[in-house]
């Protein structure tokens, strides 16, 4: 599948601004730690926001909850083990929200079903207490995933592309696919050249070929999937790119 490939990938070349902070504040620079706080504020809300299916504010307890996981996040994480820093943030988020929401099922929803059982019938009782919420935690998972995917899909149609348009415009060889994705990289982290991509919807060609060693006929060649690429890695769509890296494990 084209989007496996791409996530394979992930993460290599160039450490994007999130990962460079998240290492100096690792090493105990407050600024950085501070400006990580403020710039991936949003990006908390919405990993939150994905577990608990609403809207979150800075008031809310899952906000709380996310910012202490981003913290774990900054401090646990590993460039040789984590190829991004914020897949892996999102991940701790999500775990954390999730562990936060089995806690308070089990105080107020479960805890009255306890009452006057035996030690045997309270133990069963858990048991299925415990699945439950696992079965639900594993549908919320897929219907992130589904919805995730409905919304790249609507993505690429802005730019006259669909999954089977990627599919045929995959590169063969995986030099030409990681090529690709560092041109694609660049991209995503240059300011400019969102904003081309964005509002012209095509490749900024002229000044992407200033700055690599790939002819303009090659870049021409690959553009859809460097495209992808791109709006990938300029998205918010954070399960996705987890998910699709969890499948090449």
């Amino acid at each position: 599948m084209l989007l496996s490939v791409l996530a394979g990938y992930f993460g290599r070349g160039e450490k994007n601004n999130a990962e460079v902070l998240a290492v100096q504040a690792q090493n105990g620079d407050p600024e950085a730690m501070e400006s990580l706080l403020s710039s991936y504020s949003p990006f908390m809300k919405k990993t939150a926001g994905q577990v608990c299916k609403r809207f979150i504010n800075d008031h809310d307890e899952e906000y709380t909850i996310a910012l202490s996981a981003f913290h774990e996040a900054v401090n646990g994480f590993n460039q040789e083990k984590n190829a991004s820093f914020l897949t892996f943030a999102h991940m701790v988020i999500r775990r954390r929200v999730i562990d936060y929401i089995r806690k308070e099922a089990g105080r107020k929803d479960f805890a009255h079903d306890f009452h006057g059982l035996s030690d045997a019938d309270e133990f069963r009782s858990a048991i299925d207490t415990s699945a439950s919420i696992k079965d639900y935690t594993e549908q919320q998972q897929a219907a992130a995933r589904k919805e995730e995917i409905a919304e790249y899909e609507k993505l690429l149609s802005g730019y006259g592309m669909t999954f089977q348009d990627l599919v045929k415009a995959s590169p063969a060889h995986e030099d030409a696919r990681v090529t690709g994705i560092q041109i694609a990289q660049l991209v995503a982290e240059t300011e400019e050249y969102q904003n081309y991509l964005q509002q012209k919807k095509r490749l900024p060609v002229k000044e992407i070929e200033k700055l690599v060693e790939v002819s303009r006929k090659t870049i021409e060649r690959n553009r859809k999937y460097i495209i992808a690429v791109a709006l990938l890695l300029m998205s918010d769509l954070h399960y996705l790119k987890d998910y699709l890296k969890e499948r090449l494990r």
